[in-house]
């Protein structure tokens, strides 16, 4: 059975990230001040006195809308309440029970779930403040007085959660989820991407560039495996984030990055890869994740018999260093080949894992070392003694040689290739480290 899901629901700013974030025990839901600042479903995992949950933070219900993202927000905001085992409805004791309160409560009402009514923002110590008592006007049951920005409160909103949890039944979740986190430049359609694959209007999706501000999780499973997909905000360049909530957001895609057993590094087809793709590339490389370059809007290009083949080959040009990652051409609108993703997942996943055994390892050096010599200079050659591999995610490598300053670059990517070529390690970066060992001469 899944993991009891909690939605953090109430109208905007009254401080539902800042509960998330503090049940979470990590920054991943944006706070500021700002309202409308979290937009889509955001997920977390949580545990309160052993019993594992799983967390949705919601933009704010706003009542009567009036634009596309407030619509938007609030569709989401339903749908987390639909899919909730419990609802925790935060409430602002600064503005007392407003209009807004009263129409969000009537639609819990209806929706027949639990409902935990909290009362926010209540900061100072002492005899509670007595304006608590106009909440019970809500008829949402007793309100229970928090401090989410200092944490009063949250263990009695988690045990009042609890107790709507229904029974454990012994168990647990597999370990075999892939992580897999969709970055790209805005407007490349990461969103219609994860919408496509759900199966339902998860993401929003917008035109407006910087539409998605929050690494979105969304676990998914069909007969391929069980994936988390991660919808990032398009991270644009330095120049242009202005605004201080969207510098929050393209940490929160390189966060994002980091956390990714997989990256979906998605291009348009129309664009080829830019400036700011390549640096959004290297970001994935850099951080050793496994990687898929995904060409979107495949369907709005004009082809003939060779046009994905100088496509795939201008990929490969510009995003040289990337050359193990595999490139797959999709259109999110039509569903074009998106089926197939799931295989290349699976492969990459696999291949960032893989552990090769020492002996072999070494079998590779030495046939290397006969076909190409290691450089010299001044009268000096390099010497490797062995090599062993200690991590994967990405594979790395460790040469213990005579001299680090003989081992040059080159040297250590003819390495690299003769590893690939035996092993494959396709769409996975390798690690090469080098270690010196304590001999003066040879």
């Amino acid at each position: 059975m899944a993991k009891p899901l909690v939605a953090i629901v109430g109208r905007p700013n009254v401080g539902k990230s800042v509960l998330f974030n503090r049940i979470a025990g990590k920054r991943l839901s944006i706070v500021d001040d700002t309202p409308g600042v979290t937009r889509d479903r955001l997920y977390a995992s949580a545990d309160w006195n052993g019993r594992e949950f799983n967390m949705v933070d919601t933009g704010g219900i706003e009542p009567s809308v009036d634009s596309e993202i407030l619509l938007f927000m609030r569709e989401q905001a339903m749908l987390a309440i639909d899919t909730a085992d419990v609802i925790v409805f935060v409430t602002d004791i600064t503005t007392g029970v407003t209009a807004a309160d009263q129409e969000v409560a009537n639609l819990l009402l209806r929706s027949k779930k639990p409902v935990v009514l909290a009362v926010n923002k209540m900061d100072s110590i002492g005899p509670v403040n007595p304006d608590i008592y106009e909440f019970y006007s809500l008829g949402l049951g007793d309100p229970i007085p928090l401090s989410a920005i200092h944490g009063h409160g949250t263990g009695d909103i988690l045990d009042e959660c609890v107790k709507h949890f229904p029974p454990p039944d012994g168990e647990t979740d597999d370990d075999d989820t892939v992580s897999v986190a969709v970055i790209g430049k805005p407007n490349v359609g990461k969103s219609s991407l994860v919408n496509l694959i759900l199966g339902e209007t998860r993401v929003i999706v917008s035109d407006v560039a910087g539409t998605t501000r929050d690494a979105v999780d969304s676990p998914f499973e069909n007969e391929k495996g069980k994936y988390i997909f991660i919808d990032t905000a398009g991270i644009r360049r330095r120049s242009r984030v202005e605004d201080k909530i969207e510098k929050y957001s393209v940490l929160r895609a390189q966060m994002a990055i980091e956390r990714a057993d997989v990256c979906l590094i998605m291009l348009d087809a129309r664009d080829g890869v830019t400036e700011q793709d390549t640096k959004i590339a290297g970001l994935a490389h850099e951080a050793g994740k496994a990687s898929i370059i995904v060409v979107n809007k495949w369907d709005l290009v004009e082809k003939d018999g060779k046009t994905m083949d100088k496509m795939r080959a201008d990929v490969m040009r510009d995003l040289s260093f990337m050359s193990y990652a595999p490139v797959l051409f999709i259109s999110a609108a039509t569903g074009q080949r998106v089926d197939r993703l799931f295989e290349l997942i699976n492969f990459v996943n696999e291949q960032s894992a893989m552990r090769v055994t020492t002996g072999t390892l070494n079998n590779i050096l030495s046939d290397a070392q006969a076909r190409v010599q290691p450089p010299t200079d001044k009268g000096r050659r390099l010497k490797i003694y062995y090599m062993t591999q200690t991590g994967v995610r990405p594979p790395t490598f460790v040469c213990f040689c005579n001299s680090a300053e003989l081992f040059h670059f080159s040297y250590q990517r003819y390495l690299e290739n003769q590893i690939r070529s035996v092993f494959g390690l396709e769409g996975t970066p390798i690690r090469l480290l080098i270690r010196q060992k304590g001999d003066k001469e040879d």
